[in-house]
């Protein structure tokens, strides 16, 4: 399943988000973002509770920084189509945030394994930006500018699980891996 998950986003979303996102695709978008939750609840489930909250870390972290650093220095758009508001300079202080913090996290619980907590931290913060350019053409393609009134001010309680739906289930993946290189 994580496997099957993973390979949607690196090889159908990560494309898809990247081409563009046309009003045709209506009807594929409204499939993909129900079958979205079901590997990521899957992957809450199988991870230990420390991996999942690494990971929920990882993006919110990762999401914080490249907001911050995209609304003082952005001036690239990363996805205008999609989102206006991220940029490239946002997306690369995200990752570069995500790997410090992956670092941190390595040194922490294994001080020997750092790069390869690394490299899957550098993997999943370009999932969890995936992740958020998901959800927000979901949006787009609803025609709303937020998913909900639930956490006003965020739009909605999709944009706070956005990047879970993608990181946890390439986690889930990648995990048993990283394990195997302490």
């Amino acid at each position: 399943m994580f496997a099957a998950a993973t390979a949607y986003w690196l090889l159908i979303a990560v494309p898809w988000m990247l081409r563009g996102v046309a009003p045709s695709h209506a009807p594929a978008l409204a499939v993909a973002g129900f079958l979205v939750f079901v590997p990521a609840g899957l992957a809450m489930a199988s991870l230990r509770p420390t991996q999942v909250l690494l990971v929920i870390g990882l993006a919110s972290i990762a999401d914080s920084a490249a907001y911050f650093a995209g609304r003082a220095w952005g001036r690239h758009k990363l996805a205008p189509t999609i989102s206006p508001g991220k940029t490239w300079e946002g997306a690369a202080a995200g990752l570069v945030a995500g790997l410090a913090y992956a670092i941190i996290c390595a040194a922490v619980f294994d001080e020997a394994a750092w790069l390869p907590y690394a490299g899957g931290a550098a993997l999943l913060v370009v999932m969890s930006i995936f992740g958020d350019l998901f959800e927000s053409a979901l949006k787009r393609q609803a025609g709303a500018k937020d998913s909900g009134s639930l956490l006003p001010g965020h739009g909605g309680l999709l944009d706070r699980v956005d990047s879970a739906t993608a990181t946890l289930p390439v986690a889930a993946f990648l995990w048993p891996f990283l394990e195997r290189m302490k």
